[in-house]
């Protein structure tokens, strides 16, 4: 039985649903996302409690904050892919590995979670991550350079691609 803590958090994108565990960041959602199922599926999930606490979410905050005025590259808070199994888990585990204002392909993503072949795979494992931005999944294109898809909509992998860009100079 695990307590979640939640609260809201502003973005560029509107407000996001950030949940932590003890054992880290667990979810971040969109804002187009239905939170009260967000938060159904939290409790399910983890067979626990779920709660508002805005100040258990102060460094999550803080963070994103900072990230989306260019003024942090990597965050503290932990990451707790509880959520997630199996090869999909390896490909977020991977995709933590993409340094700042970098980008790898589906394939390579694929190859370093142990299937080489598995690109469409991989995809679909970023596509439902659970926590994106701090798990980068937006870091994550096609072979062939273009921009592929965005479980959180394409202009926002656009924008946090940019985003990164500018704060590698």
């Amino acid at each position: 039985m695990r307590r979640v803590a939640y609260a809201r958090v502003d973005s560029p994108f509107g407000e996001l649903l950030a949940a932590v565990t003890d054992r880290g960041l667990v979810r971040l959602a969109f804002p187009e996302e239905r939170f009260d199922n967000v938060l159904e599926d939290l409790a399910d999930e983890l067979g626990g409690s779920v709660e508002e606490a805005p100040a258990k979410l102060a460094q999550v905050r803080r963070e994103l904050d900072m990230y989306f005025s260019g003024r942090r590259r990597s965050f503290e808070t932990a990451v707790d892919l509880s959520l997630v199994a199996g090869f999909s888990r390896r490909v977020l585990e991977a995709t933590t590995r993409i340094p700042y204002g970098t980008v790898a392909s589906y394939g390579e993503v694929a190859g370093r979670a142990g299937s080489p072949r598995g690109a469409r795979a991989a995809g679909n494992a970023l596509n439902s991550n659970p926590v994106p931005i701090y798990v980068p999944c937006h870091r994550v294109i096609l072979a062939d350079g273009a921009i592929g898809g965005y479980g959180g909509h394409e202009e926002r992998k656009r924008f946090l691609l940019d985003l990164e860009a500018h704060g590698r100079r």
